[in-house]
């Protein structure tokens, strides 16, 4: 399958008919009644039978042919540098690899593996306001990567946070991996943030790397950061007594990473279904790191969830699309009129045991992907990295 011949030759209506299955992104309602989408400038304009819509005067006509089509699947914890490399693997491209995986979107936890990474207060903020700015201005394979985020230190005032977030900086690095470690200092700063604007994530569990520190669920619960950072540890977690006992002293987002211990994963999943807390569950690689590169983390996060920890894998592709979208303030990850056209089609892997994709991904089967779109443009056809599709979308000539 050819794609069109680069993004200006796409610009304008995008009409995709024949989809097979329609994933929501929202937990609340995550099957949707529908066959057609049409997005135009980049963003959902309808949603419906194709009988009941205008397909006509379309400038890019995709066919599904069956194919599954789920809002673009987004990655709540990297840690880029610049460009599309990672010097913690010394490997260039990671980022378009990931497109192969349906990854459309990124949230950075930290420009941390920058070599020489500035520590003093005016280079942390410097940093932070470079990495924002490039890559708002940069993106490897058309994927998001929402970046910009500094490692708070001890010395950071109010009027720090303040200078970030008027520089566009949207975010903090994880907490712990700087020198304020401390419970009431971190709450202090995460306060400071929050009041500019700035939402916080913190680090969980046992040290990643040199310079960071063991982070206890006291410690979390005192800090009272927006998000709990890799929950099940990157890489090693908290005893489960104390995921447990996050899950249920607070309120704020319950965050697991394929880096991370498989078990603390699956406990965390199982307490927030039990606790009827799922809007609170976003995905996460934490990757590049020690253990590498993984382009179908998110799907295999996915694929590990659904068929480990009995859920329906409906539910479980919104916690890694509309539950992240609602809680890091994205424009995609739910299928609305108004939402970012970022997509991914797939289908059930060749001879997997499923009788169809949510099936076969309950089994615990990554999908295979076909096609990925972002602002409605397409990205990539068949994926490199997932196993082969049963059936795959077609441009339409």
């Amino acid at each position: 399958m050819a794609l069109a011949a680069g993004p200006e030759a796409q610009m304008g209506k995008l009409v995709i008919t024949n989809i097979g299955l329609l994933l929501s992104g929202a937990l609340e309602a995550p099957l949707l009644d529908a066959d057609t989408i049409i997005a135009e400038g980049g963003k959902i304009t309808a949603i419906g039978k194709r009988a009941d819509l205008d397909t006509g005067n379309a400038r890019v006509r995709i066919d599904a042919h069956g194919c599954a089509l789920s809002p673009g699947l987004i990655d709540s914890h990297v840690h880029p540098v610049f460009g599309d490399w990672t010097p913690r693997q010394n490997q260039l491209g990671w980022i378009d690899a990931f497109l192969h995986g349906g990854v459309t979107s990124m949230v950075s936890a930290g420009e941390v593996h920058l070599p020489g990474r500035p520590r003093d207060i005016v280079g942390l903020k410097a940093l932070a306001i470079t990495a924002q700015r490039a890559f708002t201005n940069f993106r490897p394979g058309g994927v998001k990567v929402l970046a910009g985020a500094p490692v708070i230190e001890k010395g950071m005032v109010e009027s720090d946070f303040v200078e970030l977030a008027a520089a566009g900086v949207t975010l903090l690095g994880e907490v712990g991996l700087g020198t304020v470690k401390a419970g009431y200092e971190a709450k202090e700063m995460v306060a400071w943030a929050r009041k500019a604007g700035i939402q916080s994530t913190i680090h969980t569990g046992g040290p990643s790397v040199p310079g960071s520190g063991y982070i206890d669920a006291d410690t979390v619960l005192e800090a009272d950061a927006d998000i709990i950072g890799h929950i099940n540890g990157g890489h090693t977690a908290l005893p489960l007594r104390q995921i447990r006992c996050l899950c249920e002293g607070c309120h704020r987002g319950i965050e697991i990473v394929h880096n991370g211990n498989e078990l603390a994963a699956l406990t965390a999943f199982r307490y927030a279904r039990e606790l009827n807390q799922m809007q609170r569950v976003i995905l996460g690689t934490d990757s590049p790191a020690g253990s590498g590169v993984q382009p179908l983390g998110i799907l295999r996060m996915i694929a590990l969830l659904s068929a480990l920890g009995d859920a329906p894998a409906e539910e479980v592709f919104a916690c890694a699309t509309g539950n992240t979208a609602r809680m890091r303030k994205l424009d995609g990850g739910l299928i609305e009129v108004g939402r970012a056209a970022d997509f991914v089609l797939m289908d059930r892997a060749q001879h997997s045991a499923g009788t169809d994709l949510l099936d076969s991904v309950r089994k615990g089967d990554l999908p295979g992907i076909g096609m990925v779109i972002i602002d409605g443009i397409v990205r990539s056809g068949r994926s490199r990295n997932t196993p082969p599709a049963d059936r795959v979308p077609e441009i339409l000539a």
